[in-house]
């Protein structure tokens, strides 16, 4: 199974609203993009228009890998943005700033590659399993950026008192994965920490700007530098280690209500994720853990030093994940210099996607002898389109780890006969292609020959011009010239 391989891909839509204002100081735009992230598209709209970034609104943070279209709202001055990967199309005037409240969904399009017949098969009857149980409404992998790159959590450094390590990790530590300027800016600091009087000459130095600032004023305030920092980012830091929290709350919840052959586990980015699946026997469900009701009626909260715990079966888990971080509830708290803070939010224990369906089967272009599907669904605010897909997908995913039960049921009649028959042929054409293009040079390790093989192998045919005769001269427009005849007299007589 692959996903995103390329842009159009992974499409999505906002489902938005707004009320038009005809003199409204906000003027809203819908940004198609991709290959960037909505925070990267709006600092190069930003600086395209000589804009500070917080001027620009929107409702809510878009992937970076697909095609997307979302509003924005840009305060005081209409713009004008045309390129390739980025585009602006003019809707209107409002009075106030985007926020969360005026979107209402997200439509998504999904395109699934390298599937064998066998798994797409299989995929109505998955689809009709998530139709009925949801989704556990993790967080992916998309929000875990800096434990990609091998950073950790910046925000539990913070609260466990070490500022200097937490912005090291923030500015000074570039990750192998990353091959984009900001690494660069990054080994800049990592090679001058503490000489805040340097400047870095790249573009994207500016991004840290505000925080290098700060310690030029304040060399070893930490605190105050992160405060320095432009506010969507502090708040991103923020989330991602309450999303490690929501998540890791989920999964042990989980664990404890059902037993571990009714839960399917999947690696993501900062762990495992664990869903239950319907029981295959059918039994009373009171007997096997909460029902597909009553899970959907659990909200999980993000935790805040104030949220109050009143189940104590969700008591017990979050107490087990802080323990784990070495924290307690009222150690989520942060000095007021950083200007960060712990909200407590509830967030459903359950999403369900609605109008999920598979649609348009047919043979993978990039990879012969597969298939290629489209998963459309529909999701709120702060879901994510790739938990649906690799949900749905479970037994096409590498980092499958449990099953929780057995396959979903092949559907013979999913794929046409004319299909099957158009995926083998591509498939014979690539092996044929395959067999007949002439092998590469070995770059491998040399292996030295014997005397005996040497003597019996076949000598090497001369490739190129006779030893003492270099290439014939190519004339001005590129022919070759023909060769001058041996012999002392002139060419011709």
């Amino acid at each position: 199974m692959r996903l995103k391989t390329r842009p159009e891909d992974f499409i999505v839509r906002e489902a938005y609203h707004f009320e038009k204002a005809a003199r409204g100081a906000h003027y809203v735009y819908l940004m198609d993009k991709q290959k960037l992230s909505t925070l990267e598209a709006i600092h190069r709209v930003a600086e395209a228009n000589d804009l500070p970034p917080h001027a620009i609104s929107f409702c809510g943070l878009k992937d970076k890998q697909g095609r997307t279209e979302q509003i924005i709202a840009v305060d005081g001055k209409a713009v004008e943005h045309q390129e390739p990967n980025l585009r602006l199309k003019f809707l209107g005037r409002t009075k106030e700033p985007l926020s969360a409240a005026n979107l209402r969904a997200n439509r998504f399009v999904v395109t699934v590659r390298d599937l064998t017949l066998d798994e797409a098969e299989r995929i109505p009857a998955s689809v009709v399993e998530v139709r009925r149980s949801g989704v556990i409404n993790y967080f992916d992998s998309q929000r875990f950026g800096s434990v990609k790159h091998g950073q950790g959590y910046v925000v539990r450094d913070l609260l466990q008192g070490r500022s200097e390590d937490a912005l090291r990790q923030l500015i000074a530590r570039p990750s192998r994965l990353d091959k984009s300027e900001d690494a660069r800016v990054k080994a800049f600091w990592a090679r001058h920490w503490g000489e805040w009087k340097r400047r870095c000459s790249l573009p994207a130095a500016r991004t840290y700007e505000p925080i290098i600032r700060s310690l030029r004023e304040n060399p070893r305030d930490f605190l105050k530098a992160f405060g320095a920092m432009e506010t969507r980012r502090r708040t991103l830091l923020l989330f991602e280690f309450q999303s490690l929290l929501w998540n890791e709350t989920a999964r042990i919840f989980l664990e404890e209500a059902y037993a571990r052959e009714r839960l399917l586990a999947l690696r993501y980015q900062a762990g495992i994720q664990r869903f239950p699946r319907p029981d295959p026997e059918e039994r009373a469900e009171v007997d096997t853990g909460p029902s597909l009701a009553q899970l959907r009626k659990i909200q999980l909260p993000l935790l805040g030093p104030d949220t109050e715990l009143t189940d104590p079966r969700i008591a017990a888990a979050v107490n087990k994940v802080l323990k784990k971080q070495r924290l307690k509830l009222s150690d989520l708290k942060l000095p007021a210099a950083a200007r960060m803070v712990f909200k407590d939010e509830p967030r459903a224990l359950v999403v369900k996607p609605t109008r999920l369906s598979v649609v348009n089967p047919r043979p993978d272009e990039l990879n012969p002898g597969r298939v290629k599907i489209s998963l459309a669904f529909t999701l709120p605010s702060g879901a994510y389109a790739t938990l649906v897909v690799r949900r749905v997908m479970w037994f096409a995913d590498s980092e499958v780890r449990d099953w929780g039960g057995p396959l979903p049921e092949a559907h013979g009649d999913f794929l046409s006969e004319e299909l099957r028959r158009e995926v083998h042929s591509r498939f014979s054409r690539a092996q044929g292609r395959r067999r007949n293009r002439r092998p590469r040079a070995f770059k491998g390790i040399a292996v030295e020959e014997t005397r005996e093989e040497r003597a019996t192998r076949a000598p090497t045919p001369r490739r190129g011009p006779a030893k003492g005769r270099g290439p014939a001269p190519r004339s001005a427009e590129g022919s070759r010239k023909p060769a001058a005849p041996r012999g002392g007299g002139r060419g011709g007589r």
